[in-house]
C-alpha cells in the first residue's frame, strides 16, 4: 500500500528539516500531509503546519532538491581502531574527518598548554613534588630567585564553567551538559565547511545520553557505525604503547631520585 502512494519530493523525509536545517531527518505517519496529489511525512506537526501555510517555499520547481551531504558517526570502543578507519574513509570520500576527544582537548589546550590525561594515566608524582619544596628551599636561601618569577610559578589559570567541564569529561569521563554541546556539536551540521561538505565524527556519540541529545536537537546522521573488535586485539594494540609509557616514567623517578639527593646535599652544605 506504501509503495503505492504518490511520495513528494523528499519521500519520507522532512522536507521543512531539509530546507530550513538541511538534514534529512525521517517524517513519521501521524504527521502527514497531501498536496498536489503527493503525501509528505513531517517531523513535528509544528512543521507540518508551516508547510501547509506555504508549501511552495519546500517543494521541487525547476531543479530537484538537493541532499544534504554525507554525515557519519563512527561509534566503538576505546582502542578499536576508529580514528584509522574514520581517516581513511574521510580521504576516500572527501569528507572532513573530526576525531571528537581531541576537538575537545584542542578547545582548553591554550589554557591547559598540555593535554589533560585520564586519571588511570596519571601516577602520583611525590619526588616532583619534594624535588619542588627542595629546590625553593635552596633558591630561597642563595636568594637568586627574584619575586616576579616566584609569583609567575604560582599563578594557576582558571578555566570558565563549560572548560572545567570539558576537563571533568577529558579526565574523569563526566558527562557534558546539553549547554556545553549546544556550543560545539550543532556547528558541524549547521555551519560551513561542514554543512555543505559533510563529515565522519570520530567517536560521538558516546552514551545514550549523548544519542538523545542528537535526536533532540533533530541531528540525525546519515549512517551510523558500530565497530566491534576482540578484546584480545584491543590488548594487543594498547598494550605495548601503555607498556612504553610506564617504563619511561619508572627512568624519569630513578632520575628525580638522583636529583633529590643531589639537592640534600647541597642544602646541606
Amino acid at each position: 500500500k506504501e509503495k503505492k502512494r504518490h511520495m513528494g519530493d523528499t519521500r519520507h523525509f522532512c522536507p521543512v528539516s531539509l530546507k530550513e536545517n538541511f538534514v534529512l531527518y525521517p517524517g513519521l505517519h501521524e504527521h502527514a500531509a497531501k498536496y498536489q496529489d503527493k503525501i509528505y511525512y513531517f517531523s513535528t506537526s509544528a512543521y507540518r503546519d508551516k508547510f501547509l501555510k506555504n508549501p511552495e517555499e519546500y517543494v521541487a520547481h525547476n531543479e530537484p532538491i538537493q541532499a544534504p551531504p554525507l554525515r557519519v558517526c563512527l561509534i566503538g570502543t576505546h582502542g578499536a581502531g576508529k580514528t584509522t578507519c574514520a581517516r581513511q574513509i574521510a580521504d576516500k570520500l572527501g569528507i572532513f574527518h573530526i576525531q571528537f576527544e581531541e576537538y575537545l582537548q584542542e578547545l582548553i589546550l591554550p589554557k591547559t598548554k598540555e593535554k589533560v590525561r585520564r586519571h588511570f594515566d596519571e601516577e602520583p608524582e611525590e619526588d616532583d613534588n619534594k624535588m619542588t619544596i627542595l629546590s625553593q628551599e635552596l633558591e630561597d636561601f642563595s636568594q637568586t630567585m627574584t619575586k616576579t618569577e616566584t609569583e609567575k610559578s604560582k599563578q594557576e589559570v582558571k578555566l570558565t564553567d563549560e572548560e572545567e567541564a570539558i576537563k571533568a569529561n577529558l579526565m574523569d569521563n563526566k558527562a557534558l551538559p546539553p549547554e556545553v554541546l549546544d556550543k560545539i556539536v550543532p556547528d558541524w551540521w549547521m555551519k560551513e565547511p561542514f554543512r555543505s561538505t559533510g563529515f565522519i565524527l570520530d567517536g560521538f556519540p558516546r552514551t545514550s545520553d549523548e544519542a538523545q541529545y542528537l535526536s533532540e536537537r533533530g541531528l540525525c546522521p546519515d549512517v551510523a557505525v558500530y565497530i566491534k573488535v576482540e578484546e584480545s586485539d584491543i590488548l594487543d594494540r594498547l598494550f605495548p604503547p601503555h607498556l612504553k609509557k610506564w617504563k619511561e616514567r619508572q627512568y624519569k623517578k630513578m632520575e628525580n631520585k638522583k636529583k633529590l639527593k643531589d639537592l640534600k646535599a647541597k642544602i646541606r652544605v
